[in-house]
């Protein structure tokens, strides 16, 4: 899966789309207990993140790959809209 779309939403979710037009969300919440993770507790922090298409990335270096994100994530629809992966 590739990350063509994401945005941070409130209680550390990330809504996504992916390049195939799956839409769903991913809740970070259950990595909040790592290490790696902790900087992201403030929602502020949780907010700058980068789409990097094959991985989420924070300004603290805390990182998730599209692999993790699609074996764990909620699949909500599909958009018929064009992707811009």
């Amino acid at each position: 899966m590739r990350i063509a779309e994401l945005r941070p939403q409130a209680n550390w979710v990330l809504s996504i789309v992916s390049d195939d037009g799956r839409i769903g969300s991913f809740d970070v919440g259950p990595y909040l207990g790592y290490e790696a993770f902790a900087t992201l507790r403030d929602q502020g922090e949780f907010a700058k993140l980068v789409n990097g298409g094959y991985f989420v990335e924070w300004d603290c270096g805390a990182d998730l790959s599209a692999d993790t994100i699609e074996a764990h994530w909620h699949v909500i629809g599909k958009t018929d809209l064009p992707v811009n992966a």
